[in-house]
């Protein structure tokens, strides 16, 4: 089977067992604050499991896009080195939300695997959990007597908590578990050693492919255990392992789930992929680290995460990082690589994963172009190698931690290149450097989030804020504490609510909470899955207390005037710029709008203009806003509604239109009644956040009023300095024509003071160990014309070194020039050169080997610095 047939055939026999099939949620976890990437089927379901919502549908199957590369499944620094392990992967998963439980879960996993995958009965094991004292939990007897049925006794195997208790986090739903293992060894190595010996042992060949979890529990912030009200089924069968076991393989990346981007490397390269998980079969591991890492990077973006140096932007930037540096020094490829493989991703996905054939051209773009700066800071990070100081033939670990922090260098790859030198790399003080950073990060993430205590049970939240800014008579259902660095806020949760929680790129509500004559202020309003959380300073005296909920209504009426504006906006840049100017994200409050967008290249002004005027002329429209609720998916898009990649739609949407032939959006904020009230919209600023994607800051009403006077208020000012209250512009242009003519004439001046030295520079000139040496200390305060004069003297010169002191603008300046030929011929290097003499200015500097600068605090310091050049020499 290949390997689309084997996903198929899952999704069919559980729609075959009245599972609705549903889509894969996005790769990047939005609403989940616990989560910073899907790394489990269950995740877009964890609500279900703790009974914040009710299902539509009780059986459910899919294919979740996942990925494992930071927190409690950290498997990054494990690809490529082995035959199974991923950053993305695909789970297949089956779920009962309070329907049926282990007796069909087991009996329909034995019947796919042996009857529709053909897998060899006698190869299969189960696990079940032993129990754990420690928990007061009993062991899973009933799974054992279940699997009786299929399984001999000796291919059923207790299993310890850490194998047979699943737990999606440090808390949340959890419970015991079945795992699956199959036996792929020759029969001549079964018969010496049974399978039930080698289960979880870590046998490269005896490896497990489903897990049954029977979700019961969900754990809490102290650790304890409560039960759910009803009793669930998750199960998770990686399909990448699923492939390897059915086509025959010995490692995930040898099926055709990867063998045609691993033969597309291979052309483009030249080199041969040799099938070795040997440490010394480079090329072959760096195969693997693109073949994998090219997925992960790409569906992140394509589901709207982009590069960055945050949060998930910045674990999809390290992913792509890794993949370069491997091409880069295993592969010998010096140019971008990565992002011509994503036309051979995007169709292999194409059926199952439609967003990334969609956007194809635009995630490519952004790949090349962070392929396109981190090559660029490797070309600096290689320079910067160069001019590292040495101890006894050792690089320092600071040094190479700087190297790994700054420039993206791994250390393997630090210990590579001070090998190929003959040098060694002080791999503790680099460890000690990394473990300092991450003690620092981990200081500033600290967050403690306490347990929910319920006061009311089984109500659910009802949102009615799009409707109304107060509610009279609500009730708490929950709250908590949450300590962050050092401070405790308090989480609400009501029964109803008019708060908006913060989503979608719309911020939160702030507002009162009134607990009879008490008063609460409201500081923001956060979603967490489905709940809409308060966040308050403090806790009522009577939390159960009737409420009054009263949302700040001047902050919303300026949100959603700015959230309309960015709908307005949108439409508008699909008209003037083209239907791929689509919305990439957005951050929308109440004093101002954030939105990026897929373009390839800077607005023009007159583009910039023409948007203005279009979202102003809407405005002035004043067209009613016709907002629809729960309309049918199929129908919203049949209604043309846009739909955005990276967002998980329900079944069940909401239609907000402006003008349907202008406007109209699948939306769940807030949004002004009518377009008028938006009153005004200007755009601030036009700027690139990757390669591809462009970012727009624009204000609205009142804001946007503000803004203009101000401007207008700057160019009175302008007018009145220039005394030329019509033509500023002409009046500024002269001027700027004017500074020209005399910075010219500066620098004429400036060259003829220094070409009076050169002469009486060069009788100085001395003889040392075969070259000459010039120090120095010039009258000059023009850096540019001290680096002018110290190349035109090393040319006159020929094999020379030659360090400068000067003062310039107050502070010290040290510069060297040494002649190309005699820094290789003699090991001498400006840039260490130019550190040890920064120490005499209380200063810093680095460089080239052959030109390197130096500035520092203390003046008196120069003279010295110069008599320690020569020193250095002798």
């Amino acid at each position: 089977m290949t390997s689309t047939e084997i996903r198929q055939a899952f999704l069919d026999f559980f729609a075959s067992k009245k599972h609705k099939i549903v889509p894969s949620s996005p790769i990047v976890s939005k609403d989940d604050p616990t989560l910073m990437f899907t790394n489990a089927g269950m995740n877009q379901f964890k609500d279900l499991f703790l009974g914040n919502q009710v299902p539509e549908n009780r059986r459910i199957a899919d294919t979740q896009k996942c990925m494992r590369v930071s927190g409690k499944h950290n498997d990054l620094e494990d690809v490529g080195r082995d035959g199974t392990h991923h950053t993305m992967f695909e789970m297949l998963g089956n779920w009962s939300i309070g329907d049926y439980f282990k007796e069909e879960a087991i009996a329909w996993s034995w019947e796919l695997l042996t009857e529709v995958y053909n897998i060899d009965k006698s190869r299969l094991y189960a696990t079940v959990f032993e129990g754990d004292q420690s928990e007061g939990l009993e062991a899973d007897e009933e799974a054992r007597e279940l699997w009786k049925r299929y399984l001999p006794e000796n291919h059923i195997i207790y299993g310890n908590k850490k194998d047979n208790f699943w737990e999606m986090g440090d808390t949340g739903p959890c419970g015991p578990c079945s795992e699956i293992h199959v036996d792929l060894r020759s029969p001549e190595e079964r018969a010496k050693l049974p399978g039930d010996t080698l289960v979880n042992k870590d046998h490269p060949k005896v490896i497990e492919i489903w897990n049954n979890v029977f979700i019961q529990f969900n754990r809490k912030a102290d650790g304890k255990l409560e039960e759910l009200p009803e009793k669930h089924v998750d199960t998770g069968m990686g399909f990448e392992r699923l492939c390897m076991v059915l086509q025959g393989k010995t490692a995930t990346y040898d099926t055709d789930v990867f063998t045609p981007t691993i033969q597309f490397i291979e052309a483009k390269t030249g080199k041969h992929y040799g099938f070795s998980y040997e440490a010394d079969a480079k090329s072959d591991m760096a195969m693997r680290v693109i073949a994998d890492h090219i997925r992960a990077v790409a569906f992140a973006i394509a589901d709207g995460q982009l590069p960055s140096n945050n949060g998930a932007g910045y674990v999809i930037r390290r992913i792509l990082r890794r993949a370069v540096r491997y091409y880069y020094s295993f592969l010998d490829v010096k140019e971008p690589f990565l992002h011509t493989l994503i036309p051979l991703i995007a169709d292999y996905f194409a059926g199952i994963f439609p967003e990334l054939k969609a956007q194809q051209v635009q995630v490519a773009k952004v790949i090349e172009g962070e392929e396109n700066t981190f090559l660029h800071t490797l070309e600096k990070g290689l320079r910067r190698f160069d001019t590292l100081g040495l101890d006894n033939g050792q690089i320092d670990g600071g040094d190479a931690f700087e190297l790994y922090d700054t420039y993206g260098f791994p250390i393997d790859l630090t210990r590579l290149l001070a090998a190929e030198r003959g040098l060694q790399v002080d791999e503790s003080g680099f460890e000690k450097a990394l473990q300092q950073q991450k003690k620092r990060s981990r200081a500033d993430a600290a967050k403690a989030v306490g347990d929910w205590t319920t006061v009311r049970e089984g109500e659910e939240v009802e949102f009615v804020g799009y409707d109304t800014l107060t509610v009279n008579h609500a009730q708490v259902l929950k709250f908590r504490t949450v300590n962050a660095k050092g401070k405790d806020e308090h989480h609400l949760v009501l029964n109803q609510t008019p708060f908006y929680g913060e989503s979608g790129g719309q911020a939160g509500d702030s507002g009162l909470l009134w607990f009879g004559d008490e008063k609460i202020p409201v500081l923001d309003t956060q979603k967490e899955n489905d709940l809409i959380i308060h966040v308050v300073k403090q806790l009522p005296a009577d939390i159960n207390a009737p409420v009054r909920a009263e949302v700040n209504r001047h902050k919303r009426q300026a949100t959603s005037s700015n959230h309309s504006a960015t709908h307005l906006m949108h439409a508008a840049l699909h008209r003037i710029l083209g239907k791929h100017a689509l919305q990439k994200g957005q951050d929308v409050d109440d004093n101002r709008l954030r939105f990026d967008f897929a373009h390839f290249q800077k607005m023009t002004e007159e583009e910039i203009l023409k948007v203005e005027e279009m979202v102003n002329q809407h405005i002035r429209e004043n067209i009613p806003l016709e907002e629809q609720r729960n309309v049918p998916i199929d129908k919203a898009k049949d209604m043309g509604a846009m739909m955005l990649f990276g967002e998980k739609y329900g079944d069940l949407v909401r239609v907000i239109t402006f003008d349907a032939d202008y406007s109209r959006e699948l939306c769940g904020g807030t949004h002004v009644q009518a377009s008028g009230e938006i009153g005004l919209f200007k755009i601030v600023s036009e700027s690139a956040v990757a390669a591809g994607i462009r970012r727009i800051e624009a204000i609205t009403a009142g804001k946007a009023e503000a803004y203009i006077e101000q401007e207008l208020a700057e160019l009175n000012e302008i007018r009145q300095l220039l005394k030329a209250p019509k033509l500023v512009a002409k009046s500024v242009a002269n001027l700027q024509e004017e500074n020209r003519q005399l910075r010219k004439e500066v620098e004429k001046l400036l060259a003829a003071q220094a070409s009076s030295l050169k002469g009486d520079l060069l009788k100085k000139a001395e003889t040392i160990n075969g070259f000459h040496f010039l120090s120095a200390r010039l009258p000059l305060e023009d850096s540019n014309a001290i680096k002018t004069l110290a190349y035109q003297l090393e040319e006159e010169l020929k094999s020379a070194v030659i360090v400068f002191g000067a003062e310039v603008g107050g502070k010290p300046q040290l510069t060297i020039v040494i002649s190309r030929e005699l820094a290789t011929a003699k090991g001498l290097n400006a840039g260490q050169m130019i550190r040890e003499l920064a120490r005499e200015i209380q200063g810093g500097g680095g460089g080239q080997p052959f030109f390197a600068t130096a500035g520092g605090k203390d003046v008196s310091g120069l003279d010295r610095a110069l008599a320690k050049a020569r020193d250095l020499l002798m």
